[in-house]
């Protein structure tokens, strides 16, 4: 067997937007079909409007975006910047997108952008994060309570994705 190859984590650039964008609608698909098996797959944003919104946020830094390359290639990416839920203090953080290929998936990526996002977020001096999470997509629920963060019970709120309704729960943690 062989080892992986190093992944490398890096801010995104502005030519990365497309496979972010593509990532993106790879890992959703992935995610919804476990979630929902035989049930048609609802409409997200195409693809251009995901790439011109990712664009946008890598040129403004808003939120920040990281994207890890392992073996040459774009395989997952993070963004994050300060919380957007209402009330929250300036040293609240928030992991605003989390995707990696499900061809990656269980190889360390998302390991490999949390470890940066998390550093960074400490440089921006944040003491706390926190992630939405949808309540059916299992992988994502256990990596975020594998990497310390505790769900808060009282958060869970249904939010529309396309034609269907989901209910997602909020994680949050302590930074050190």
């Amino acid at each position: 067997m062989t080892e992986p190859s190093q992944i490398e984590v890096r801010p995104a650039k502005e030519r990365d937007a497309k496979i972010i964008a593509q990532i993106q609608a790879s890992a959703s698909q992935a995610a919804f079909k476990a979630q929902f098996p035989g049930e048609a797959m609802p409409e997200f944003d195409s693809l251009k409007k995901s790439q011109s919104y990712w664009r946008e946020a890598i040129e403004f830094a808003d939120p920040q975006v990281l994207v890890a390359v392992q073996g040459g290639d774009e395989v997952g990416f993070v963004a994050f910047d300060r919380s957007r839920d209402p009330k929250t203090p300036a040293t609240m953080g928030e992991i605003w997108s989390f995707y990696v290929m499900p061809s990656h998936w269980g190889q360390g990526v998302g390991l490999a952008l949390w470890d940066a996002a998390r550093d960074a977020l400490l440089e921006e001096g944040c003491t706390h994060v926190t992630a939405w999470v949808p309540l059916g997509y299992e992988r994502a629920l256990r990596f975020f309570d594998l990497a310390g963060f505790k769900r808060e019970m009282t958060s869970i709120k249904t939010v529309q994705m396309g034609s269907t309704r989901v209910e997602e729960i909020r994680f949050k943690r302590e930074l050190k």
